[in-house]
């Protein structure tokens, strides 16, 4: 592992300096995908481990929904075409005689995701599941006499005769070159964002406040004390009587992010924009059947809404990768950016500086030993290598307990 340490990086606690910060909810289209990739993933990988005692070969980071449509009206909402929900990807459907039911496995984890994340979707009856599988290999497999009778070789990627055909098995390596980068700790906006979504999706609000629902976008700009927020808040017609029950419901909504937003950073001046695309006057307003805009059109995609770390943070290092639903076994896509994670908050722990770290993996190379390993901090000076390489190194032997809360589904991917 090559060790870079360089300085630089502003400090998060600062006052001066300018945040952009986007939380997609717990319901947004966005949000939804990347769950319902991870159930999956969750689901098949349970059943593997449970059946076989290891995880088989899947991928199902390219999940989307495809939104379905609806009749929203004061005092009634309801689905009048379903949402899809488009599984692509590749999933091992056997291991030796041992045919899996992964049709079955998908369809559930997929309904039971979006049953939960959106309590008023019938999904027995508005849930249309898709399964686009194949099983190919990636490129490496040449054909040739003997080459599909080799233990572990390519062309048994996605049918494997026994667990001896798995290549970690022999040998945990990346399985592509790529790069896993966060950061610590979070910045005022970040946290606003981050903390006033978490509040108006949770349980315990849901529950006081159940005309609300959960496709909750906030954008939050930063400019040293001076914070200017937008949120779109959804509510549910079959609550929400007349307009005048809406207009003053937003109205409620916009004090209780205030007041919110006053609890996380008293220190700052923070203004609310609520639902500002509303038109009363036709009326065009973010009323809903079950909370969401997948129920009217939209769609969702895995990767395209917040990062693993639940933001889009414009001003701030990130990787592209789409991590929900890829392998958690050794898909350096997902673990390399859960790993600088805990490696940021570590660096910052032992040294109190603001740290971005960025793990960058060579196909082929060990899993646990990262090709580059860049971090950068704030401060004068940067921190030593042999620091940076000794919680590194921590972090990659410590793989098995990120894999475990990732089954249990203890780790947030998006």
């Amino acid at each position: 592992m090559d060790v870079i340490t360089t300085t630089g990086l502003p400090a998060a606690s600062a006052l001066l300096g300018v945040e952009v910060v986007e939380r997609k909810g717990a319901g947004h289209p966005d949000t939804l995908a990347d769950g319902v990739a991870e159930a999956i993933s969750r689901a098949y990988s349970r059943y593997c481990l449970d059946t076989f005692g290891a995880v088989l070969h899947h991928n199902t980071d390219k999940t989307s929904l495809l939104g379905g449509a609806a009749d929203v009206r004061f005092g009634h909402g309801e689905l009048t075409a379903p949402v899809q929900v488009l599984v692509n990807g590749r999933i091992t459907p056997a291991l030796g005689d041992h045919t899996i039911p992964v049709t079955d496995i998908v369809t559930t984890a997929a309904r039971e995701y979006l049953a939960q994340a959106l309590p008023l979707l019938d999904v027995e009856r508005w849930v249309k599941v898709c399964t686009r599988l194949t099983q190919a290999s990636s490129p490496g497999a040449v054909t040739g006499p003997g080459a599909a009778e080799r233990e572990a070789s390519r062309e048994r990627w996605f049918a494997p005769r026994t667990l001896d055909d798995l290549a970690e098995r022999h040998r945990m390596f990346s399985n592509d070159t790529s790069a896993g980068v966060a950061y610590w700790p979070l910045g005022i906006g970040e946290q606003l964002a981050l903390g006033i979504e978490e509040q108006l999706t949770s349980d315990a609000f849901r529950a006081e406040h159940p005309y609300y629902g959960t496709d909750i976008k906030l954008m939050v700009v930063r400019h040293g004390p001076r914070v200017a927020l937008t949120a779109c808040v959804p509510q549910i017609a079959r609550e929400t009587a007349d307009l005048d029950t809406y207009v003053a419901r937003r109205s409620q909504a916009r004090d209780l992010i205030t007041e919110l937003a006053g609890r996380i950073a008293p220190e700052h001046q923070v203004t609310v924009s609520i639902n500002t695309r509303d038109d009363d006057s036709r009326p065009e307003l973010y009323l809903t059947a079950t909370g969401s805009s997948i129920e009217s059109g939209d769609e969702g995609v895995v990767g395209r809404g917040n990062r693993a770390n639940g933001l889009i943070s414009m001003f701030r290092p990130w990787s592209a990768e789409g991590v929900s639903g890829k392998n958690p076994t050794y898909h350096v896509g997902k673990l390399y950016n859960l790993a600088a994670a805990e490696a940021a908050r570590r660096l910052h722990e032992e040294t109190g500086l603001d740290c971005a770290v960025a793990l960058v993996s060579q196909s082929g190379r060990d899993l646990t030993d990262p090709w580059q390993a860049i971090v950068r901090t704030s401060g004068p000076n940067p921190i030593g290598a042999a620091r940076v390489r000794r919680v590194i190194a921590d972090v990659m032997d410590d793989l098995g307990t990120l894999r475990e809360q990732l089954l249990d589904g203890k780790l947030a991917t998006a």
